[in-house]
């Protein structure tokens, strides 16, 4: 299945969920933030909440620094 993660496209297997997205790109804990097709998915749903074929998945991290 297509998905584009931070505006590139890639394959995750039929049924990825939003939590296999995200490990995709990171494995911060914290400070990380997600939408799927423009609408926020709260941290407690990643794992219930499955993707679709051209679904748009945008993957925030909180940066620290001065």
């Amino acid at each position: 299945m297509r998905v584009t993660i931070n505006g590139i496209s890639r394959d995750l297997p039929p049924g990825a969920t939003v939590a296999q997205a995200v490990e995709t790109l990171t494995q911060a804990g914290a400070g990380v933030a997600v939408a799927v097709n423009d609408e926020v998915v709260r941290r407690g749903a990643w794992g219930s909440t499955t993707l679709g074929e051209n679904d748009r998945v945008e993957v925030l991290t909180a940066v620290q620094g001065g």
